[in-house]
């Protein structure tokens, strides 16, 4: 330290600082970092003269501090997010991704806002787990006043930059809590089975649809994406009598469809039988009334030819009757009054081909009954004598 130091002996001293020395020194160095140095050298008892800042100096500092200041408002919107710009706290743009750029601060400012991510809310489980069960929020009451235990995650991400930044604090508790109320409401309106069963995927879609109002009218600008149900089941400590109830649900319902089964076997025959009875009933009705009215017109025909000739239509008659009557009789009567000089073919061939033995047949004589060639008729007749000898006379006569 020189003796010529204006600071000798004064390196002691308590107090404040001089702020003429602080603003002497400050020039001093600025006029250094701009290359200009001091040319008059004061003496000891002089006061060095106060020494101010260049104007030229003065502006350029403040054109880059200004530069500065400008080029502090540029910033950049990736791919997938939205810029939400504000002046004094009021909202006043939203920007899409790019180079972009607003009035430094304190006058505005942004917040960049991701639009792409899907974010999950877990409700009765965590870290994707579903055995991780948290019972207060799982259990829910049914509409017929049964509990189970359902564990369920929400899926969503952003519609709406102003609405979530100046309207949602803590979106994820938001959407917890949404999510929790709209699942019990649409539980309390279901039956248990139908929540366990076969209501799964309405049950979602109710609970996603309720959601998005309650958040549409929180004006929270998150829109739901997915309601996904992992697990439904009964409390664990009624586990095992939900299975049997289940299981005796199940037998009811085998039995109930074996006896349905049953049933459009037997009743389709039943009512086919039942048809079959009444057609043939009716079949046979009209074949009955049928053959009356043709009987009668028969009778009719033949009352006017009996009245005709009585004897001849009374021996035809007789014939038909006994026609009708020995037609399908395998023995062949004979009158033995008329003598046994009358010659008989007996049809044996035709007896043959029925299959019927010989033995059957009765006749007076053995070497007349098997002569070949005889005739055999396809009846048995019974001849009186008179019928006898006409027969004998046709056949002399045919010969």
């Amino acid at each position: 330290m020189s003796l010529n130091d204006p600071q000798w002996g004064k390196r002691g001293r308590s107090g404040p600082p001089d702020l003429d020395e602080i603003w002497r020194n400050l020039n001093r160095r600025i006029n250094e970092l701009f290359g200009r140095s001091e040319t008059v050298q004061p003496g000891p008892d002089d006061v060095p003269p106060r020494r101010t800042l260049p104007v030229g100096s003065a502006g350029l500092i403040l054109a880059l501090i200004a530069v500065i200041w400008l080029v502090s408002g540029s910033y950049i919107v990736d791919e997938g997010r939205r810029g939400v710009v504000t002046r004094f706290g009021k909202y006043t743009e939203t920007t899409t991704p790019g180079l972009r750029w607003h009035l430094p601060f304190p006058i505005e400012s942004v917040e960049v806002i991701d639009f792409s991510q899907v974010k999950t809310v877990e409700i009765g489980y965590r870290n994707g787990n579903p055995k991780s069960k948290i019972a207060k929020e799982s259990l829910m009451l049914t509409d017929d006043e049964n509990i189970i235990d359902l564990q369920f995650a929400v899926q969503y991400n952003l519609k709406s930059a102003p609405d979530y930044v100046f309207n949602t604090r803590k979106p994820e508790d938001i959407v917890f809590q949404v999510a929790a109320t709209a699942m019990s409401e649409v539980i309390g309106r279901s039956q248990m089975d139908y929540a366990l069963y076969e209501g799964r995927a309405q049950i979602a879609a109710e609970t996603e649809k309720l959601m998005q109002a309650m958040l549409d009218r929180y004006g929270t600008g998150i829109y739901v994406q997915r309601v996904t149900l992992q697990n439904t089941q009964p409390p664990e400590q009624v586990q095992a009598a939900f299975d049997d109830a289940v299981k005796a649900s199940q037998d009811r319902e085998r039995q109930k469809n074996e006896g349905q089964a049953y049933a459009n076997d037997v009743v389709p025959r039943a009512r086919g039988m039942a048809s079959r009875l009444l057609q043939e009933a009716d079949g046979y009705n009209v074949s009955i009334v049928q053959k009356a009215e043709g009987d009668a017109s028969r009778f009719r025909q033949i009352l006017v030819e009996y009245s005709k000739a009585p004897a001849v239509t009374r021996e035809r008659l007789y014939l038909d009757m006994m026609q009708s009557v020995l037609g399908n009789s395998s023995k062949v009567l004979l009158d033995q009054k008329a003598g046994g000089s009358n010659l008989l073919y007996l049809p044996l061939d035709q007896l043959l081909k029925q299959g019927l033995p010989t033995s059957a047949v009765a006749a007076p004589s053995m070497a007349d009954s098997t002569r070949p060639g005889a005739p055999t008729p396809e009846a048995s007749v019974t001849l009186d004598p008179a019928r006898s000898r006409d027969l004998s006379r046709d056949r002399g006569a045919s010969r």
